[in-house]
């Protein structure tokens, strides 16, 4: 599919959904209050093209749009403390990882399969009056759970949650694009931003827009997570465990039947950023630390971690404008390096880092230009260095 293609299917998706948005947005100035539907949307273009190492030097292109709602079911209907939540995620266009050929990806919004999905539909209520809240429904865990905001700009799919735990389950977890049914227990703790979080998600994603549609037989089990963290102050941070109930398969050792050995798959998280400007600045920095470990039997990762910087505005007199640096690194399993050693390749690490600037060059349309360098791309040592150059174009409505 070509780029005009797939920015006129952005635009045309995205367009169905202003006559309904613009009446909400009205009536929430108008009242001067949060209206009881809050409708909203996003269309992203990315043009990316490999310049060095990889497998060829093409520009493609691949589309993001989505579509939410959130709806106060109090103002609506009379549900006291109720809120419901809906988001469709429309996806086309080119998988440029084929090119750049990394073991994490080298764009956020390249999914395996093309298509529209439900990606989230939860209830959430609230639990007496201090903040707790239980939350049920197709969910999306990255959402909430090993996230934070400074690393948001950075489009590398580590900077979004690790890849020791997106490369989980039978298909992944429920992160995008593809989510499962969940329930989510959030309980404030104290009055300095704290919590805890506690989730239990069906161990196979899948959606409405997936093959066989949502699941509801949960027969390959559920994944628990839970993390406690704080969420206000200058330094704020989680710390999280995961672990599925029904141990997946290995994917290198098998028994003496032949069959694959079954092994627990689990693993723990931490996540802090702090700024770094005293606040009343009129420019923030932010710094950021990931690090995740997992078991190293059922994915390619025994760990890794991200850092970066982001600095808004990056520019005085561009309000709008963002400049972030962050760099990555996987800690590749002894089982897959192995079985890189079968193929007669020398087994490694993989390390990349980004740079990425993002500014308003109209009322809600940002063009954001992007590079990024790839050391020991797919855990091969020697392999050529690649370098992705990206052109993001983002429109919110």
């Amino acid at each position: 599919m070509t780029g005009l293609t797939n920015m006129a299917l952005a635009i045309a998706l995205s367009g169905l959904v202003l006559p309904m948005a613009v009446p909400v947005a009205l009536a929430q100035d108008t009242a001067g209050e949060t209206a009881p539907v809050e409708l909203a949307g996003e269309a992203i273009v990315d043009l990316v093209s490999v310049v060095q190492g990889g497998s060829d030097r093409k520009v493609r292109s691949l589309t993001n749009v989505n579509l939410t709602a959130d709806l106060d079911l109090g103002r609506l209907v009379g549900w006291q403390g109720g809120r419901a939540h809906l988001h469709v995620l429309d996806n086309r266009g080119a998988r440029p990882n084929d090119a750049a050929q990394t073991l994490q990806g080298v764009d956020n919004i390249e999914v395996p399969d093309a298509g529209l999905r439900l990606f989230e539909a939860w209830l959430e209520q609230d639990i007496g009056s201090s903040g707790t809240s239980l939350r049920a429904g197709l969910y999306d865990v990255n959402s909430e759970f090993y996230a934070n905001e400074a690393a948001g700009l950075l489009l590398a799919p580590p900077f979004g949650i690790g890849s020791e735990l997106a490369a989980t389950g039978p298909n992944g977890p429920s992160i995008f694009p593809s989510s499962a049914l969940a329930a989510r227990l959030h309980v404030p703790v104290g009055n300095a931003g704290s919590f805890v979080r506690l989730g239990l998600i069906n161990a196979r994603a899948s959606t409405l827009g997936d093959r066989g549609g949502v699941d509801f037989s949960f027969r390959d089990g559920l994944l628990a997570i839970a993390e406690a963290g704080r969420g206000e102050g200058r330094i704020r941070g989680t710390v999280g465990v995961w672990r599925y109930t029904r141990n997946p398969e290995n994917q290198y050792e098998t028994g003496q039947d032949g069959q694959p050995l079954r092994k627990p798959s689990q693993g723990a998280y931490l996540v802090i950023e702090g700024d770094l400007l005293p606040a009343g600045r009129s420019r923030e920095v932010t710094a950021f630390l990931r690090a995740g470990l997992s078991d190293p039997h059922t994915t390619p990762f025994h760990g890794g971690f991200q850092a970066g910087l982001l600095m808004e505005p990056a520019f005085s007199g561009r309000p709008d404008s963002q400049l972030s640096l962050g760099v990555h690194h996987a800690w590749t399993s002894n089982h897959y390096r192995d079985a890189v050693r079968a193929l007669d390749q020398d087994p490694g690490n993989e390390t990349a880092l980004e740079l990425t600037f993002a500014d308003a060059i109209a009322p809600s349309l940002s063009v954001q230009p992007d590079i990024q360098w790839v050391h020991g791309p797919g855990g091969i040592r020697g392999a050529q260095d690649v370098i992705v150059v990206t052109t993001r174009m983002t429109w919110s409505f």
